[in-house]
C-alpha cells in the first residue's frame, strides 16, 4: 500500500536537478514498438526538464498492448482522480444491496469548498446513485466526502488491492486547508496502474460488468475537458454517443501544482486507454499554460492513435 508520503513535492524535485529530471522523463520511455507519440514525449520531456515530475501510459484497449510509457510507476498526487477508486466500491456497494435505495444527509463535516454542485443545492439529503453522479461529473466535493464517509476509506483501498491496484491509493477526504497531520492529497496513483483501470472498465472486467458499466456511466458525465480531452473536439457537455467515429470517457484531477487524467478513447480504427499526471511548481501562469499544452499534445497523438488498427 501506498504510504501518504510516497508521492514527493514537485519543490523536492527540483533539487535533484533539471538534467536528472529531463533524462528521467526521456529516459523510462517504453514503447510498444511504435513511434506514435514522439510529441508526447518531447512536450513531457521539457516539462521535465524544468522540474515538473511526469508520468504518462497509453495502451490499446483489447490487447492490452503498451503504446507509450513514460514513468509508469511513478507515484504522484492526481486530487480529485482519485474518485474512480471511490466509485467502484460504491459501485459494488450498489449492484450487490449494501447500499439500495439509501439516502446521505449533507452533514457539515462533509463541507468544502471544492468543486462540485450540492453545495449550491437546496437538496439536504440525495441518494447514493445521485451522489456517485454528482462526485463522476464534478468531482463534487461534498458528495465526495459524504461517500466516502459511507463506505469508509479502508474499503476503499482493500477494494482496489483486490483489483491488484498497490500503488495507486484514496487516502484522504477533501479539505479546504490540509495541515501537517493531514495527507498530502486526497489521492495519489501510479499512471500505469490508472490506464489499466480504465482499461478494465471499458472492458467489464472491475469487479464484473454491473459495476464496470456504472462507473463508467457516472464518470462519461464528466465535463472537463481541458486536459488531454481538450483535443478531441466533442462537446463537453454531451459526449456519450458517438460523434465523428468517436466516444471518450475522461476524468481530471486538478490542484494547486497538479494536473491528472485517465480515459478512454474509441475510435474508427481502435481504442486506447490512457493516464497523465504532471507534478510542478504552480508559481506562474505561464508554467501552468505549458503543462495544459503538454497534456493536449498527447490527446492529439492518442486521437491519432484510435484512427489507426493496431497490430497485434
Amino acid at each position: 500500500m501506498v504510504e501518504p508520503d510516497a508521492a514527493p513535492s514537485s519543490r523536492r524535485r527540483r533539487h535533484d536537478g533539471r538534467a536528472a529530471a529531463g533524462n528521467r522523463a526521456r529516459g523510462r520511455h517504453r514503447g510498444g514498438g511504435e513511434d506514435r507519440f514522439q510529441a508526447t514525449v518531447e512536450a513531457l520531456g521539457a516539462l521535465a526538464f524544468d522540474g515538473a515530475g511526469v508520468s504518462a501510459s497509453v495502451i490499446d484497449t483489447s490487447s492490452g498492448k503498451a503504446l507509450l510509457a513514460i514513468d509508469d510507476r511513478l507515484v504522484q498526487p492526481v486530487a480529485g482522480l482519485g474518485r474512480v477508486l471511490l466509485l467502484i466500491e460504491v459501485a459494488a456497494r450498489l449492484e450487490d444491496g449494501r447500499l439500495h435505495g439509501d439516502r446521505l444527509q449533507r452533514m457539515a463535516r462533509d463541507t468544502a469548498t471544492g468543486p462540485g454542485l450540492w453545495q449550491f443545492l437546496q437538496e439536504p439529503t440525495m441518494q447514493v446513485s445521485d451522489l456517485a453522479t454528482l462526485v463522476g461529473a464534478t468531482a463534487d466535493a461534498w458528495a465526495t466526502n459524504a461517500l466516502l464517509s459511507t463506505v469508509g476509506i479502508d474499503a476503499v483501498r482493500e477494494r482496489a488491492e483486490s483489483l491488484g491496484v498497490e500503488r495507486s491509493a484514496f487516502i484522504d477526504r477533501v479539505r479546504d486547508r490540509r495541515g501537517p497531520d493531514d495527507a498530502p492529497d486526497v489521492a495519489v496513483a501510479a499512471t500505469g496502474e490508472l490506464s489499466w483501470v480504465m482499461r478494465g472498465l471499458a472492458l467489464g472486467e472491475v469487479v464484473d460488468e454491473g459495476v464496470s458499466n456504472r462507473v463508467l456511466g457516472w464518470l462519461s458525465l464528466a465535463g472537463d475537458l481541458t486536459l488531454v480531452a481538450g483535443s478531441f473536439g466533442l462537446d463537453p457537455f454531451a459526449h456519450r454517443a458517438l460523434d465523428h467515429g468517436l466516444q471518450s470517457v475522461a476524468v481530471t484531477g486538478s490542484g494547486p501544482g497538479v494536473r491528472a487524467e485517465a480515459g478512454v478513447l474509441r475510435g474508427p480504427g481502435s481504442s486506447v486507454s490512457y493516464a497523465v499526471t504532471v507534478t510542478f511548481d504552480d508559481d506562474t501562469l505561464d508554467r501552468r499554460l505549458a503543462v495544459v499544452e503538454a497534456m493536449r499534445t498527447m490527446g492529439t497523438e492518442v486521437l491519432d492513435a484510435v484512427h489507426v488498427v493496431v497490430t497485434r
